[in-house]
Parts: C-alpha cells; sequence; structure tokens
C-alpha cells in the first residue's frame, strides 16, 4: 500500500483499502442504514414492497367468508442521486506513501460521503412522511418536554402492526441537553447509569440516533427542490422505508493534464423513498 504511490499495484490497494473502510463507516456510522432496509444490489428501480393492508372480519360462527382483492400502489424507488467528492493531490507519490496521511485522508473522505448520505436519506424521510406532530415550545432542547414529545410520538405508531421491528427518533447534537437532563432527572438506576456511561442510545424504548446539527435543511439536495425541513426533526417505526446505493461507493485516481499530482474522486448513487402504504408511519416534528 505504501510502494509506489503511482504504480498500478499500489492504485489498487488503495483502492480495496478506501472500500473497505467505507464500508464499515458505512455500517457503523449512518443513521440511514439503522432506520430502513437496505437495497445495495444494481436495481435501477426498486418496486414497491407493500401491497394494500389486509382487515379480517368478525362474525358469528359460520364458516362462510367474503374474498377481497389483494391492491398493489403503483409506487418505485429512482436512483436518480449521488454522492461525489474529489480533490487535487499535489506530489501525491510521497503524500500517499504515508501510511499515516493515507489512512486519515481517506477516513475523512469515509465519513464525508457517508454525511452526505446520511443528509439525503434523513432529509428524504422527513419531507415524505405524512405523520405530523409540533413539541411543546422550547422543543427538545427543554428536559421537561421530553417524556412530552417522546410519549406523544409514540402513541402516533402504537397499536399498528409493524411497530414491532422498533422505534427511532433523530436529533441535531443541539438537542442533546434537554434529552441527557431528562435521563439524568429520571428514577434511581437510569439516572445512575446515565450518569455514569453519558448514554443516549434509548428513551421509553424509542432508539435515539444524534447528527450534527444543519443536517435536516430547507434547500436543494440533488434532485430534490422541495424540502423544507430546517427546524424539523423525525420519528417512526424502522424498516418500513427504503435505503439504496446500488453499486456501492467508488473510488478512481485520475492523471491530470497540466498539473503535477493526481485526483482523487470518490462517488456513490444514492435514493431513498418512503413508501406509500407506510407513509403514516413516518412522523415529521416540528420545533416549536
Amino acid at each position: 500500500m505504501n510502494t509506489i504511490g503511482t504504480s498500478t499495484l499500489g492504485s489498487s490497494w488503495r483502492a480495496k483499502y478506501f472500500s473497505s473502510n467505507l464500508q464499515k463507516v458505512l455500517r457503523n456510522a449512518l443513521v440511514s442504514e439503522k432506520i430502513c432496509q437496505v437495497d445495495s444490489t444494481d436495481s435501477y428501480y426498486i418496486h414497491n414492497p407493500y401491497g394494500n393492508q389486509p382487515t379480517a372480519a368478525i362474525q358469528a360462527l359460520t364458516g362462510t367468508y367474503s374474498v377481497s382483492a389483494f391492491t398493489i400502489t403503483d409506487d418505485s424507488l429512482t436512483v436518480t442521486d449521488e454522492v461525489i467528492y474529489g480533490e487535487h493531490v499535489f506530489d501525491f507519490e510521497r503524500v500517499m506513501s504515508n501510511y499515516t496521511l493515507m489512512a486519515d485522508r481517506m477516513d475523512d473522505m469515509a465519513y464525508a460521503v457517508a454525511f452526505g448520505i446520511d443528509k439525503f436519506v434523513l432529509n428524504v424521510l422527513t419531507e415524505d412522511g405524512t405523520g405530523t406532530y409540533t413539541t411543546p415550545v422550547g422543543g427538545f432542547t427543554s428536559a421537561a418536554n421530553i417524556p412530552v414529545i417522546v410519549s406523544n410520538l409514540v402513541s402516533k405508531v402504537m397499536g399498528f402492526a409493524d411497530a414491532y421491528r422498533g422505534l427511532f427518533l433523530v436529533i441535531e447534537n443541539t438537542d442533546v441537553p434537554g434529552f441527557l437532563q431528562a435521563q439524568i432527572a429520571s428514577g434511581f438506576s437510569y439516572s445512575d447509569a446515565a450518569l455514569n456511561n453519558g448514554f443516549m442510545t434509548n428513551y421509553a424504548g424509542v432508539d435515539i440516533y444524534v447528527v450534527r446539527s444543519g443536517t435536516f435543511v430547507s434547500t436543494t439536495l440533488g434532485s430534490r427542490s422541495d424540502l423544507t425541513n430546517s427546524g424539523h426533526r423525525v420519528f417512526g417505526v424502522k424498516n418500513v422505508c427504503t435505503y439504496a446505493s446500488p453499486r456501492g461507493i467508488q473510488y478512481m485516481e485520475k492523471d491530470v493534464s497540466g498539473k503535477t499530482g493526481k485526483e482523487i474522486a470518490v462517488v456513490g448513487y444514492v435514493g431513498a423513498k418512503v413508501w406509500t402504504q407506510k407513509a403514516s408511519l413516518i412522523v415529521d416534528i416540528t420545533l416549536a
């Protein structure tokens, strides 16, 4: 890996290292991987996996039944966006033959790609989920609001068969103080654990995920020009949405005419879908 930086063998090992490292980052760092079904196949279209909701009849014992038609909703996930990053490395051979520098730089690039994927997927979920909720004044930053908000959110999806898949809530790092204060102020064993471990992984049976401030936005991301998510967060049932990343992440090194060194480019395709039949199980939270 730290042999001749411009050789085909060196480039091949770097590409393998980057791919392996990125897959680890995607598994460990992406919120999207934890809350969505993941499709990494080479399909350009991913078809709706859900049919209509069956409803069983309750009747006196007769031994007869009515036949319902099985229907599906014409809905598909079309992958039309990419997460991409590129940079020019001067004195490429000397820089990339330094393993520590190379590994650290590839880590930074991997996390940049992961953040881009999460930002796109989370904003699609927030925008397309049809469930809605407005927090009490102060939002998540007020510790007193946390039990109220979480209980109200949970009530929106309880009773649905899909709730067994698990529940999630995605907040930004600026919301953390309220959660920690609420946990620390709870009953003895729970507050002791929060004080000792500083944990925020779960609250009232809801898995909590924290992303950086500025993840939820009102702007254009790729093909989505309809996002209005600034000041919003997202809650819902796990694995009722699909996050697609066909062909994985590609790493390229290129010679550039007129410049010394090389260009490094990283690109991955991304798509996300809130399926029509399950859209009410994804809740768009507005902070008051």
